[in-house]
């Protein structure tokens, strides 16, 4: 539902405008949810250190804390399927992110393709057009493409989504890369202990 509304202060108003796109309904966004939080927590946890970036999901981002009609548009946005809101994501929504100058927009579909009629997309601001990326297909099925804006790879394999250092080849999500580090630091934890225990039986060995 479109609504405009007029928050006051004590410096001056602030209005805010109609919402330009329409919300998912909720079932939708329980669908949503698993694959938006992906991509914020693991750009999010990539670029922390970075003062010039910023990771979230909805909203506006207002950089006048006084002047609500003053916003800055991002420069990646990535959309996630529903069947309530798959056609304005493609054609209203599209076309005003090309007009903002949002500078590359991703559309990911985790039904395969029912939504959005194929499972990814990412396509960058080439002269006010959006222009594909191209998307590459493995031989397992599963689909890469490259955003050239983040350095990242967006992974789909019919049932897992990733976000994916484009050297390493791996996941950037936080759970992954911990998760990786601790299994790394309890096979080398073990490999000292073979050693040890190699030298143990070397020395008595050499003792009978």
């Amino acid at each position: 539902m479109a609504t405009t509304g007029t928050v006051t202060s004590e410096q001056r108003s602030k209005m805010f405008p109609d919402i330009f796109y329409e919300e998912p309904e909720p079932e939708d966004r329980l669908q949503q949810f698993p694959f938006m939080w992906k991509v914020i927590d693991a750009l999010y946890h990539r670029y922390k250190d970075n003062p010039d970036v910023f990771a979230t999901g909805g909203g506006f981002i207002l950089y006048n804390p006084v002047n609500g009609n003053q916003r800055v548009a991002p420069d990646f946005v990535i959309e996630v399927a529903s069947e309530s809101a798959a056609s304005n994501d493609m054609g209203h929504k599209r076309d005003l992110y090309a007009r903002l100058g949002i500078a590359e927009y991703w559309r990911f579909d985790g039904t395969g393709g029912d939504y959005y009629g194929q499972p990814m997309t990412g396509e960058r601001l080439v002269d006010g057009e959006y222009q594909p990326y191209e998307i590459q297909t493995g031989d397992d099925g599963s689909i890469t493409g490259y955003s050239e804006l983040l350095d990242v790879h967006f992974y789909w394999n019919g049932g897992v989504f990733d976000v994916l250092d484009p050297i390493t080849g791996k996941s950037i999500d936080r759970g992954d890369v911990e998760r990786e580090a601790r299994l790394a630091a309890e096979a080398q934890s073990e490999a000292r202990e073979r050693e040890l225990l190699e030298e143990i039986a070397r020395l008595r060995s050499q003792q009978s």
